[in-house]
């Protein structure tokens, strides 16, 4: 990766040279197990959050945590939890590593993540890619959801009883995934996961707990291509490299 990766993101002129780091693949049979483990709980969560008190036990639960992953999705493309399901196309799930130490987690789905069933598709997504690689990311490297899977009507921010709707299931998500590091993007995303209703302002640029992992807010890709100026894009890089030091002292491997 050349330092003009992070000029093209248009943050910096002087990103690190470091080439991409490929995620780490659990080997050993404690590894597998714990994984294993860690996706079961996730997924009786998850059914749980369904209103579902009992089920059946057989060595299907037993699965690794990308077989899980597409379980949750494929139980999820009927849901109807909460009135955006009366617009949505389709349910937009997640997409990347299913084992990723680092998960982004914006809003919601726009019109391009709504008709092609991806997040982060359009010309936001396209940002984002950016921003990533300017940290030396990919990704395929991260995992990428969002706060609520069906598209708000006309790109609205999402309201709190949607946001409540669908927190189970991202946290079923999380559970499976079980990342070190969230980035999330934007005030939506940062105060529900925050559960705080401080300005995304204030919340950039520090550290948060969040669980077993940490949080690192910074400003959606959406926002900075409203307002490109360049005092944004600083502060979206110095968020960026903050939560690509705590990938580098937090991740597996």
């Amino acid at each position: 990766m050349s330092p003009g990766s992070a000029e093209a993101a248009g943050l910096t002129e002087n990103a690190s040279a470091a080439e991409p780091l490929s995620p780490p693949i659990p080997t050993g049979p404690e590894e597998i197990l714990a994984g294993a483990l860690a996706a079961l709980g996730a997924t009786l969560r998850h059914y749980r959050a369904m209103g579902l008190s009992e089920l059946p036990f057989d060595g299907a639960w037993l699965q690794g945590p990308a077989e899980v992953l597409v379980a949750q999705e494929r139980e999820l493309r009927d849901c109807r939890r909460c009135r955006l399901c009366d617009g949505r196309t389709t349910v937009v799930f997640g997409s990347g590593n299913p084992q990723a130490d680092l998960v982004v987690i914006g809003e919601g789905p726009g019109a391009d993540e709504d008709a092609q069933g991806l997040p982060f598709v359009g010309r936001a997504g396209q940002l984002l890619t950016k921003m990533l690689e300017s940290v030396q990311l990919s990704r395929d490297e991260v995992y990428i959801t969002n706060a609520v899977k069906c598209r708000p009507p006309g790109n609205r921010n999402p309201e709190a009883d949607e946001l409540a709707a669908c927190a189970p299931f991202l946290a079923a998500q999380l559970g499976v995934i079980q990342p070190r590091v969230v980035l999330a993007l934007g005030s939506v995303a940062s105060q529900a996961l925050l559960r705080t209703k401080e300005p995304i302002g204030k919340l950039r640029g520090r550290v948060h707990a969040y669980g077993s992992a940490v949080l690192i807010p910074t400003f959606h890709p959406a926002f900075l291509l409203r307002n490109p100026g360049q005092d944004y894009k600083r502060m979206a890089w110095e968020d960026l490299k903050l939560a690509r030091r705590e990938y580098d002292q937090r991740r597996r491997g």
